[in-house]
């Protein structure tokens, strides 16, 4: 492939150099920062050879470009001589600070968590695959070599990241609070101190070991591996050193503020924050436990289905801080890493599915190319969004795989044992368990190739389609309901600037679809990058303006597909914007949307104000 001319294109359609501000990459994507998001061509960028899709989130316009990521990233650097960041982290997208209520309560702590534990997953991760080639070393070909000095050194090298969790938590935890992460690292080093683990120790020989500290007394439990200790003693970290700043003086803040602020939070991690954590731990391993001896089948295999709905909407970072958790206790995962990696061999397969109907040369090449890439390095994102999200009944395939993958998986006994990717070559993390895993992936692999291949897929690229369904020619003085939902009367809505009707009169509607569309003939004259509102001038010159939900702006784009372009002609009912409703909403925003006659033109315009509507319904 040319890289170089893929590259000139992309830089091209993303509105040229002049309009990057910087470029990235993360393991799939071209990272873009535009100074102005509008001049960017979706259509156009996606039919570029070698991309597979564009997101456009947090911010930053993304190109996934797959396997073709890191020549056509070097092509464009050499080429162009635009400036460039840091390779980072595809699941640290920022997402916007809103306060806590209880509506939206859940999503911040699992947010929270998401962000404590991801920076350690890497450590994890490779800690956990040398320990995949310790195995391999000791099993297949130097069995002997398990008995020498060389290995304990080496495996202890691989064991480091899991033994020393609590203090990689308490880092990612301090970060994400905004504290000091030394002061929350040392509290939590604490119990990994051998004076602690000496106790600990002792008490295994002796259950009649009692052992306190000023006169309470101290459950002698071992924290290594362990989570949610560390979180609370990070966060009991993050409040004692604000509140010793304030109390303190000045000239005494660098004496005590930190010897106050790791005195406290380490004892009451020996005396309440430590059994706590490993209680609420217990409970977690307690419930996941659960559905592994009762549903534990058809919960593995529902899992595989449902995660490449997750991935697309992000929601599988949510349970990824449960996969330490459970390797921590009890020592194993049988409900999520199995899935991931059963769903990921059914990606696989169902891009095999394609590859064998398909008549496009490019198509099956394209398809061939992401099967390996999800069964082998175990990345999905390029096969959900150029072959699923473009394809539509390939994701049946992949449900259907993962489904029946997940069951068989869960009958053989599959048990993930330490951390590791999702792919084929991770298979001996689920050590003496490793051969049932193997017969599930193997079923997801056929049976994804086997349902894709025999329900079929229209070849022709949807993707160029899915601005153009107008279904009904409507005259150039309807006006349509932008959205399906409730209509509402603007002085309803929960915002002044619109209940006023400072900005005009109008309408609402309670949002319950996934579009908005155009609210008549006309053309497009304003288009916010974010994707949360947009202009029109009708036929007739009246300028309408659609807002959809309420203080979106500080999604920055997060949840927002535009579909369009600025200064584009568009029809009546025409979907403007895709949203992630449900994603949106479970971040506390208001999705109730308003249209807004900015200038009616020397019009009398009259709308219904009650009712359940469709988006592209006439209401005038």
């Amino acid at each position: 492939m040319d890289y170089h001319k893929i590259g000139k294109d992309i830089v091209k359609n993303v509105g040229g150099k002049a309009n990057i501000s910087n470029l990235t990459h993360c393991a799939t994507r071209l990272r873009f920062t535009l100074k102005d998001v509008s001049k960017a061509k979706k259509n156009a960028i996606e039919n570029i050879d070698g991309v597979v899709g564009v997101v456009y989130a947090g911010g930053q316009y993304m190109v996934i470009m797959g396997q073709h990521l890191i020549p056509t990233y070097e092509a464009i650097v050499k080429d162009t001589k635009i400036e460039t960041g840091a390779p980072i982290n595809e699941n640290l997208d920022s997402l916007p600070e809103d306060k806590w209520t209880w509506k939206n309560s859940g999503s911040k702590i699992i947010s929270f968590v998401q962000a404590t534990v991801t920076p350690m997953i890497p450590g994890l991760i490779a800690g956990g695959m040398l320990k995949v080639f310790l195995i391999i070393i000791t099993t297949f070909i130097a069995p002997a070599w398990a008995k020498t000095n060389g290995y304990l050194l080496i495996s202890a090298v691989a064991d480091a990241p899991f033994y020393f969790m609590p203090i990689m938590v308490a880092y990612g935890a301090a970060k994400k609070l905004g504290a000091t992460p030394v002061y929350a690292m040392m509290a939590s080093a604490a119990l990994l101190h051998p004076n602690f683990t000496g106790l600990v120790s002792q008490f295994a020989a002796n259950p009649n070991l009692k052992v306190s500290l000023f006169a309470m007394p101290i459950k002698l439990l071992s924290y290594s591996t362990s989570l949610l200790p560390a979180i609370l003693i990070t966060i009991c970290a993050y409040w004692c050193e604000k509140i010793l700043n304030k109390v303190i003086p000045g000239i005494f803040k660098t004496i005590f503020v930190g010897a106050g602020t790791i005195f406290i939070a380490g004892t009451l991690g020996y005396l309440i924050l430590g059994p706590l954590g490993d209680y609420i731990g217990q409970i977690i391993a307690g419930i996941f436990m659960f559905l592994s001896k009762t549903v534990g089948p058809i919960a593995v295999g529902l899992l595989a289905a449902a995660l490449p709905w997750m991935v697309m909407t992000g929601m599988h970072q949510a349970i990824t801080p449960f996969m330490p958790q459970l390797l921590s206790n009890p020592g194993y995962d049988a409900l999520l890493r199995p899935a991931f990696l059963v769903h990921n061999m059914a990606e696989g397969g169902a891009n095999v599915g394609v590859a064998l109907r398909a008549k496009s040369k490019k198509l099956r090449r394209e398809a061939w190319s992401l099967a390996v890439g999800a069964l082998v390095a175990g990345v999905t994102e390029p096969s959900i969004y150029g072959i699923n999200f473009k394809y539509k009944k390939p994701m049946y395939g992949v449900m259907a795989g993962g489904f029946a993958g997940g069951v068989v998986a869960s009958l053989m006994g599959a048990r993930a044992y330490v951390m590791g990717y999702s792919n084929l070559l991770a298979l001996p993390i689920f050590e003496k368990t490793a051969v049932g895993m193997l017969i599930g992936a193997v079923v997801a692999i056929i049976v994804a190739a086997l349902v894709t291949f025999v329900i079929g897929f229209d070849e022709e690229n949807v993707a160029n389609k899915i601005t153009e369904p107008v279904k009904e020619t409507f005259s150039d003085d309807a006006i349509l309901s932008p959205a399906t939902g409730e209509l509402e009367d603007l002085s309803q809505v929960k915002d002044e600037a619109f209940a006023s009707k400072a900005l005009g009169d109008g309408v609402a509607v309670k949002l319950d679809g996934d579009f908005v569309t155009a609210p008549a003939n006309g053309k497009l004259t304003a288009l916010f990058p974010t994707g949360h509102a947009f202009g029109i001038v009708t036929n007739e010159g009246i300028e309408i303006l659609v807002h959809i939900g309420i203080n979106t702006v500080n999604l920055k784009g997060e949840g927002f597909d535009v579909l369009v372009h600025q200064d584009d002609k568009v029809r009546a009912g025409q979907p403007i914007v895709r949203i992630n409703r449900k994603k949106i909403e479970e971040m506390g925003y208001d999705l109730t949307t308003m249209m807004i006659f900015t200038n009616p033109n020397g019009k009398n315009i009259k709308v219904k104000t009650k009712g359940k509507v469709e988006a592209g319904t006439q209401i005038n």
